[in-house]
């Protein structure tokens, strides 16, 4: 049984715990809003390309002249998994989600026969996953560490790591992990396929409109869906940045009211202890009082 000195050294260690806990969750609900309006801020600009793209490419994907983006190499036998992931830790299970959906897809990837290769965008996704698939990690993953903030010029960084991989005809597929947030506690996992280009339906405008693009549209496809894949990964940090940010303020909530449960049951068990010491010296000061008068 800890002696009373064990037990006070626990509860002031406890506690110190619990004013980080609840300093760390005042910081994440500081941080939340900012990401929050950013992610949400984004998801009108992507799902408007989405369907920009969707318009002009629906009758050009068996168009032998349409970029590669958009009718793809012709086969699927590589491919590109970008997991994104945060910096840090102590956000719950917000990691380990993106890296669990993407272990489905690499071990059905795999046992299909296909060559996969992993690129890991943040320090967390790559430290889970070098346990079992270091062997199919590209070389110099990316990783933004001591960034305060998502930019544009880090999709871009990103995107640009995965055009050019592309072009040297390395991938045939490439899909982008991320978790879409929905809530403080609801934190979505996703798996987009950018390359080659998912298109959606064509959008009904309620007209018989017909539109002629100038330049023509294979020219336009071969500006936008380089694009259209950075403003996706720029879309996929954001989202990231808030679900990290959601996932540690509920995180660190919970981890609060544990630490005041467990400075409770520790406070109780050293006042019993104290109220037992006290009652046991009391028993042996009478003892001796009656022996002596005995």
């Amino acid at each position: 049984m800890p002696s009373l000195k064990d037990l006070k050294v626990r509860i002031n260690s406890v506690k110190s715990t619990r004013k980080i806990t609840k300093a760390m969750q005042m910081v994440a609900a500081a941080k939340l809003r900012r990401a929050q309006e950013a992610a949400e801020a984004s998801r009108p600009y992507a799902a408007r390309m989405t369907t920009v793209l969707s318009n002009i490419a629906s009758g050009n994907r068996d168009n032998p002249e349409a970029p590669k983006l958009l009718r793809g190499t012709g086969d699927d036998k590589r491919h590109l998994l970008v997991v994104c992931t945060a910096e840090r830790g102590l956000c719950g299970g917000f990691n380990s989600s993106i890296v669990r959906r993407s272990k489905l897809d690499i071990n059905r990837l795999v046992s299909e026969g296909k060559d996969v290769k992993i690129l890991c965008v943040g320090r967390k996704g790559r430290e889970q996953l070098k346990r079992e698939y270091s062997h199919l990690f590209v070389e110099n993953q990316i990783a933004f560490e001591g960034i305060k903030r998502i930019s544009y010029a880090q999709a871009e960084q990103v995107a640009s790591r995965v055009l050019g991989s592309f072009a040297k005809g390395e991938y045939d597929v490439v899909t982008l992990y991320y978790s879409e947030f929905e809530s403080v506690m609801t934190q979505t996992p996703q798996a987009l396929q950018v390359i080659p280009a998912t298109i959606g339906e064509v959008e009904d405008t309620g007209s018989n409109s017909t539109y002629e693009y100038e330049p023509d549209e294979t020219a336009l496809l071969a500006d936008l869906l380089p694009k259209n894949i950075t403003v996706q990964i720029y879309r996929a940090l954001l989202e990231n940045a808030a679900s990290e940010q959601g996932a540690r303020m509920s995180a660190m909530d919970n981890a609060t009211r544990n630490a005041g449960d467990m400075v409770d049951k520790l406070t109780l068990q050293y006042n019993r202890s104290r109220q037992a010491a006290i009652t046991s010296e009391l028993i042996e000061i009478i003892s001796g009082a009656e022996a002596l008068n005995g």
